[in-house]
């Protein structure tokens, strides 16, 4: 009796969250599977075209039946997108790259999140802002400026700065997508070096993936594989900064003092094990991939959605130089670096 009242609560509470959700989860999607559409047919990155589509549907996030669920995607399907990221990590993937490698890889991450902290203080930007831009360029583009900004205390600029992040980032990897191929080709560099530099310095995974097959089969091999350990620094590195802020900035977490691992790390770390010792079939990974992309794009439309035009533009040219510095300075650690190591 007491397991069947408990699966009936089970059953009701489900029930309440699709329909206070549901209409604002669905538009997001709507809005997502145009940007898909639009991306495959037109070339467009889908992450740019969600999060452009959601601006324009903004006045859906101010009141009325959708506001509830574009809040839900834009903050819980967006941790879950996050967490099966973990999947597509392995260590065996990780180590085929060698200790050299891996460490011009890590210290690239480390020091472009150090910078962004330097340089957002210099030009008179809040150390959120240099850890979101930092960490959004340093890691995975769009994937991890949603992840940091998941952990970050939060304030009345909050969402704008993400949005910026955001837009900016994919603007900027779907440059370098175009132009850094064409720098490999100037430089005469060989298949591996321009995987790693590819790997290495650009932002979204989709980008990596496109500019590292439009060089060659082996340079594409090579940056996937660079962009993961960029991708496994995410589980980390969110760590680190939830950890701070809880010991630091608790009091502006609206009273409550966030857990030390917040259950979106967790589920990445589980993920992360899970394929590192064979236990996800190929097919399952594949799976959880798409569906952890699907999770992803969908939430930046709702994220979209959440922030006015307007507010983007309030932002200001110090925001773009810090962002444009970022980008300049992990790709010039990235060529210093396969440089010293005489790749």
């Amino acid at each position: 009796m007491q397991a069947t009242s408990a699966s009936k609560r089970t059953m009701a509470g489900l029930g309440d969250l699709v329909t206070s959700n549901g209409q604002g989860f669905l538009v997001a999607a709507v809005v997502a599977v145009a940007a898909q559409f639009l991306s495959d047919h037109y070339g467009a990155p889908a992450m740019l075209m969600a999060l452009l589509l959601g601006i324009a549907f903004h006045f859906l996030s101010e009141e009325g039946a959708c506001k509830p669920g574009i809040d839900f995607t834009a903050r819980t399907v967006l941790r879950f997108g996050v967490a099966l990221l973990g999947a597509r990590i392995s260590v065996e993937l990780i180590v085929g790259l060698g200790p050299q490698l891996i460490f011009v890889v890590i210290a690239a991450v480390i020091l472009t999140l150090l910078f962004g902290l330097a340089a957002a203080r210099l030009l008179g930007r809040g150390w959120r802002f240099g850890l979101l831009t930092g960490g959004s360029v340093a890691i995975c583009g769009a994937s991890a400026a949603m992840a940091i900004s998941a952990v970050l205390p939060k304030n009345e600029h909050s969402e704008r700065n993400l949005i910026f992040t955001v837009l900016s980032v994919t603007v900027l990897s779907t440059v370098a997508m175009i132009a850094y191929p064409i720098l490999t080709d100037t430089f005469a560099f060989n298949d591996e070096v321009s995987g790693v530099f590819l790997g290495g310095t650009i932002h979204d995974v989709a980008q990596v993936v496109g500019a590292g097959f439009s060089v060659s089969d082996e340079a594409g091999e090579v940056a996937t594989l660079v962009k993961l350990i960029r991708v496994a620094m995410l589980a980390p590195v969110v760590l680190v900064i939830s950890v701070l802020v809880r010991r630091n900035f608790a009091s502006e977490m609206d009273g409550k003092r966030p857990p030390v691992l917040p259950v979106f790390v967790i589920g990445f770390l589980v993920f992360a094990a899970f394929n590192s010792f064979g236990l996800i079939p190929d097919a399952v990974v594949s799976f959880l991939s798409s569906l952890s992309r699907w999770a992803l794009l969908i939430s930046i439309a709702a994220v979209g959605m959440k922030t006015s035009l307007r507010r983007i533009l309030d932002v200001g040219g110090q925001a773009i130089a810090l962002i444009v510095a970022e980008t300049v300075f992990i790709a010039g650690f990235v060529l210093l670096g396969v440089a010293v190591l005489g790749h």
